[in-house]
């Protein structure tokens, strides 16, 4: 299915190159994608129109309701514009002048009213949804996540648990009867990011030098696919962003193994040297150990998440070992160097940080 679709990808692109066809040929095609995708059995959902968040549900219905109003003046226009041209059509007769009707106060008085009518009904209802989601009531229940986008990557910080982690959020589901909210705080480390997972909100911008907060309140448990939609760099579309919904259960089991130091393992004591000696403690952190570098991702816990590089491939030992060697060849402008080890060293780093759970 990914080959299909990166292939109908490819040819929407080349058609939208095409001059004079460019704007009609890709609106089509991105239909077309939509629809092909959709078919297709993806496993996650990543419609804007699928809200699972209260946020989110509460701009959906907006959005509806405006559409309906105003597809409702739309419709009603163009029925009276037809019949007008079809009634009152030229009949070819004498060419005198129909009769002039001047004047007309209940006629008036309906599209003087109506008009306000409608525009006070969609000033009220966009007035109550931006207040709910733009100032909200934060319960003593609620999530802290500080939220730090890099180039190209996520960083999440859980600051009244002391956890930090990259990349895939964890956040517990809630509910009408034990309300548990989660409150983001949003920067950035370099340059402008977007945080967007369609299916909890709408996108929220990570400026540097800037401070902005967003909150979701998912109602039902699950992975949530985002990516940074702000384009940030050469590997935008590869800064991608997995959220967890977890139950009550599953999110404070998953908080206990975060707050668990780094493992030590003595069969693997030459990797951890290895990664020690080398530049990867300038950058990345492990509990425990003399990493403590804060430019790229937390490795504390590398294991306990379903994939690296923001989510471009699965975590497994080839992934890593294939990373290890040229970041480059499965992301292509990552900031991650090549260490220049070989292939024993970087076997040995690898049997290390597969123990890293």
């Amino acid at each position: 299915m990914k080959n299909k679709t990166f292939s109908l990808f490819k040819c929407v692109r080349s058609l939208g190159r095409l001059r004079g066809v460019s704007i009609p040929f890709a609106l089509a095609g991105l239909l077309l994608l939509g629809l092909y995708t959709r078919g297709t059995g993806t496993s996650v959902d990543t419609s804007i129109f699928s809200s699972l968040s209260t946020p989110g549900i509460a701009i959906t219905n907006l959005t509806i309701l405006v559409f309906c109003i105003t597809g409702a003046i739309f419709a009603a226009v163009a029925t009276l514009l037809v019949v007008v041209v079809v009634r009152f059509r030229n009949q070819g007769e004498d060419g005198t002048e129909p009769p002039q009707v001047y004047g007309g106060r209940q006629l008036e008085l309906a599209w003087t009213v109506m008009p306000i009518v409608i525009v006070i009904v969609l000033f009220l209802a966009t007035a109550r949804v931006i207040f709910a989601v733009q100032d909200p009531v934060k319960p003593g229940s609620a999530i802290d996540v500080t939220v730090i986008g890099h180039q190209f990557w996520w960083e999440f910080r859980y600051p009244k648990l002391g956890i930090t982690t990259a990349n895939e959020l964890h956040i517990p589901v809630s509910s009408s009867k034990h309300p548990v909210p989660t409150f983001l705080k949003l920067m950035s480390a370099d340059v402008n990011h977007s945080f967007w997972v369609p299916q909890l909100g709408g996108k929220t911008d990570l400026i540097p030098n800037r401070v902005n907060e967003m909150w979701v309140e998912p109602l039902k448990t699950g992975l949530y696919l985002g990516q940074c939609a702000q384009f940030c760099g050469v590997e935008h579309a590869k800064m991608l962003l997995r959220v967890y919904v977890d139950s009550p259960e599953q999110f404070s089991a998953w908080i206990d193994n975060q707050l668990e130091p780094g493992h030590r393992d003595p069969s693997v004591e030459n990797g951890r040297r290895i990664f020690e000696a080398e530049a990867c403690v300038n950058c990345h952190s492990i509990s425990g150990t003399k990493a403590t570098g804060r430019f790229g991702p937390d490795l504390t816990h590398l294991m306990s998440r379903s994939t690296i590089a923001s989510g471009v491939s699965e975590n497994n030992v080839d992934a890593l070992r294939d990373w290890i060697r040229s970041p480059d060849n499965l992301k292509q402008g990552s900031l991650m160097p090549a260490m220049q080890l070989s292939d024993e060293e970087i076997d040995a780093v690898v049997k290390y940080l597969v123990t890293l759970r």
